[in-house]
């Protein structure tokens, strides 16, 4: 039995859930969201609360992802989702230019990375840079990708890290005696 499938989702007020055969979307104030769930789960909608039920047991995965789909879809069009990565090592930074981030990341030239839409950056310092968005996926994709320019070494720790990462530290070669 699906724990995550079963359990109800709570709508605040001022969003709104609306299904239209097997797409959800939800109307925030935020913005707007939608997804397709398989065409054997279905939404039930009272009125702030969602269940969903699947036709069988066949089905158990799609129900609990539809549901987990769903609530942080609600999440996002009333809260929103943020990421903060970090660059640690000389000369790494973020920067801004138009719809571009640009990343100085130790390579012999600057990585330049498109801006999605439903993404806003921001840089506070050229160290550390705030990824907001309604979509969970987008926000944790756009950030996954910027990581991946300069991942974490364990050696030094230099690299693109998340802000609450912790990177295990190797202690390196030992000199002979």
């Amino acid at each position: 039995m699906s724990r995550v499938g079963n359990r109800k989702i709570e709508v605040p007020t001022g969003v709104t859930v609306t299904v239209d055969g097997n797409k959800v979307t939800v109307k925030g104030p935020k913005g707007e969201l939608s997804t397709v769930i398989n065409e054997n789960i279905a939404v039930n909608i009272n009125e702030n609360e969602v269940t969903l039920t699947r036709s069988s047991d066949e089905y158990k995965n799609f129900h609990g992802t539809a549901n987990a789909n769903i609530n942080n879809m609600i999440i996002g069009v009333t809260k929103g989702f943020e990421k903060k990565l970090e660059s640690v090592g000389v000369g790494y930074r973020f920067q801004l230019k138009g719809t571009q981030l640009v990343v100085t990341a130790g390579y012999s030239h600057p990585v330049n990375v498109d801006i999605p839409d439903g993404i806003k950056l921001e840089v506070p310092s050229n160290t550390e840079l705030f990824i907001r968005g309604i979509d969970k996926q987008l926000v944790g994709e756009f950030a996954a990708n910027v990581r991946k320019i300069r991942k974490p070494e364990p050696y030094k720790g230099k690299g693109i890290r998340y802000a609450d990462e912790h990177i295990r530290r190797k202690e390196g070669k030992k000199a002979s005696k």
